[in-house]
Order: structure tokens, then sequence, then C-alpha cells
């Protein structure tokens, strides 16, 4: 074996994290394969904040819609709009938008290989032997690499063979189907630019249902940690409720998602985990695609540093740093995903709660621009008395 054969770094999964840190450290000069194993796409609404589409230069031809309300919807059925002043949320179709950024990377140098990641293992050198099999042909090779990043979603297989209590990070499992949108007069309760949002115990008994337009198609889902509930039957109870129940289907997925971040990221040798794997999936909404390519840059930035040091120290940097960003809003969220959605009840509360114009500008400020609004401090105390009214049921929830 010669340096040649050997990669900088190897990075299991090709979704928006594993492929951001491609492009980062292929842009960087580093020799990376990417190994992804093609054909699979994640459950996800597919919203992207324009934060998102600003830092990693996505071009308008991957917004497939821009989003310029929400609609909320309570458990009584009583239907909280929520219009975004002066802004947009962009949605992208995960089929199409993460083989743009698998291009990317292959475009800026790094290698694309395609196929299924088997086992690890280090060898007296100190470099790590993958095993992994190709999808064309099932042939097994191995390859060799200095640093392994693992962003092989929820459930990460590199992470369950090299941190500790990977496999205990609680999950939110998901499901959608993507169906035909439909035409302006086919009697659907849809509106090409909106997202709805369904608070009902009915849809999910501690999550949400959706219904987010993507142009052409939308997806329609929802998400659960319960189990013994049919997500299947509680999709197919919300697209009757949009009459969406005729709709052409496309496609559908399911699969676990993340709602709180590992303890730990690396293995103190040469390993990390980025994105689902690591656990950066946003509670109470769910949101993942701009967590996912935050993690993957940051953690390729460190990587980088790793390989230029040869500290294994720095590695676990990375946590840190995302986490010094995003932990207080990731804490936040959680304790909203605990309280308010808890029962009917509390959900029906915290839709009225979205009915006020303080709580919805600010909302709307925070989620396009990822980092928590102090300008209007009058505003968060007008709210935080709000709060506790509802709390204390002070105040009707219809109000």
């Amino acid at each position: 074996m010669t340096s040649q054969d050997v990669f900088d770094v190897l990075i299991v999964g090709g979704g928006p994290s594993g492929a951001t840190s491609a492009i980062e450290l292929a842009r960087a000069g580093r020799k990376v394969a990417l190994l992804d194993k093609a054909g699979r796409i994640k459950p996800c609404g597919g919203a992207v904040p324009p934060r998102l589409i600003r830092d990693f230069q996505i071009p308008e031809s991957q917004i497939v819609a821009k989003i310029t309300s929400a609609r909320m919807v309570a458990p009584s059925g009583r239907e909280v709009p929520m219009p975004i002043d002066g802004g947009y949320v962009g949605m992208v179709d995960r089929e199409h938008f993460d083989e743009f950024l698998r291009n990317r990377a292959a475009s800026v140098g790094a290698k694309r290989l395609t196929g299924s990641f088997l086992s690890m293992k280090r060898d007296e050198t100190g470099l790590n032997a993958v095993s992994w099999r190709e999808k064309e042909t099932g042939e097994v090779s191995t390859l060799y690499a200095r640093a392994i990043i693992g962003a092989d979603g929820a459930r990460s297989k590199v992470a369950s063979l090299s941190l500790p209590d990977a496999e205990r990070v609680p999950c939110v499992f998901a499901y959608h189907e993507i169906v035909e949108s439909p035409a302006p007069d086919d009697g659907a309760d849809f509106t090409p630019d909106r997202c709805d949002v369904f608070y009902q115990g009915r849809v999910s008994p501690d999550f949400y249902g959706w219904v987010f337009p993507h142009g052409k198609c939308t997806s329609v889902g929802v998400g659960s940690a319960n189990k013994g509930f049919s997500l299947r039957n509680a999709t197919a109870t919300l697209r009757e409720a949009v009459r969406l129940d005729n709709a052409k289907l496309i496609r559908h997925e399911g699969a676990p998602i993340p709602l709180k971040p590992l303890k730990r990221w690396d293995d103190g040798h040469s390993i990390i985990v980025s994105g689902d794997a690591a656990g950066v999936v946003a509670p109470s909404s769910g949101e993942g695609i701009y967590y996912a390519m935050e993690s993957g840059r940051v953690v390729a930035e460190t990587v980088d540093e790793f390989l230029a040091s040869g500290s294994v120290e720095v590695l676990a940097t990375a946590r840190k740093k995302f986490l010094k960003s995003h932990g207080r809003v990731f804490w936040i969220l959680g304790i909203m995903q605990h309280f308010w959605y808890k029962n009917d009840k509390r959900r029906e509360r915290f839709v009225s709660m979205c009915d006020d114009p303080d709580v919805q500008r600010l909302t709307w400020q925070a989620y396009m621009n990822k980092e928590l609004v102090r300008a209007n401090p009058l505003a968060h105390v007008r709210i935080f008395f709000k709060d506790i009214a509802h709390l204390m049921g002070i105040v009707s929830p219809n109000a």
C-alpha cells in the first residue's frame, strides 16, 4: 500500500451533512472519499431557511417552492394563520437536493463511491481499514483513511461501532407520502405557498403532521415516538382532512429522526459523526437540513485541523462549537416539545399562542436567521407573560 491508496477522510453517508463535509474538505485540498448507498430518500418536509440558501450558496434551481405562510391546526379544528412578513421558507426535494450536493462534492475533487459501509478496524499503523460493498457489482473492497466521518443517519452504523450509547438517543419515527400537488380547481384544501401543521392527537399523539408543498408534488406526513401508533393510518387521515386522499402517490418513505445530540461525537482517535448520526435535529420542529449541513461544515473544519495537527483532542471541539451556536435553541425547543405536545388540551393552547403577533414575528425571525432574536426585549417580556397565562389557564385557548 502506498500513500496514493490512502484517503485523508472517508465520509460514510452522502446526505446534506456528509456531502457538505466532503465539499468543505475537498476544497481544503484533502483527499476525500464519499461513500453513499444511493437510491434511498429520507422522509423530510424539505424546508430550508434563507440562511441556509445564503450560507451554502444553494442555487435558485434547487428551490422547488417558496412558502410565505403557515397554517397551524389545533385539535378542535381551529386554524391559525402565520404569515411570513417580508420573507419566505424555501422548499427542496431531497431526491434531487442530496444528489446536487453529492455532485458538487465530486466537482471540487471528492471521489464518489456508491455502495454500503460494512465494517471498520484500525491497522497496526493507526489507519482505518474500511470494508464496503459496491452497489453495482456486489464486490467487497477495503479502503484506508486517516479519518472517518459518520454521516450515515439516525441509528448510524459508524456511531454504533465507535461511540458509547449511540443507539440510545431518543427518536421520532417519521413517515411521509409524496403525492402530486392538486390543480387549483380540484377542491383540495391546499395552497401552494402555505405549509400546514396539524397539532392533533389523532394525527400524532406526541408530535405533529404536515402538508408541505414542493411545487409539482407535496409531502404529507406525520411523526411520533409512539411505536404502537400507525403512521400510515395517520397519514391517510391527514390526506383525507385536506382532501388529498385521491392525489396520485409518487413515493413514500419512513425513518427514525433523532431529537437529541449525542453526548460525544468522536472516538478520541480519528472517527467523528455529524448530522442525524450526531443527533442534531431540532426538537419540537424536527427540522434537520440546516443543522445537518451546519454540523457537516463544523465537523469538516475540525477534521481538517486534526489532520494538520495530529492532535486527537481537536476532534472534541466540533460538538462544543456546534452547541455553542445552537445548543440553547435545542434546549428551548426540547422543553416546548415535552410540555406542549403532551395532550390535546395543551396542543390547543399551543396553537392559540401561535395566533399572537409577537410570537409569529419572533418565531419567523429566529427560524429564518437561525439564532434567537434579542433585538426586541419588550416583545420577549410580553410573550413570557402570555405563556404564563396560557400555562395557568388564565386565558381561553380560543382567545
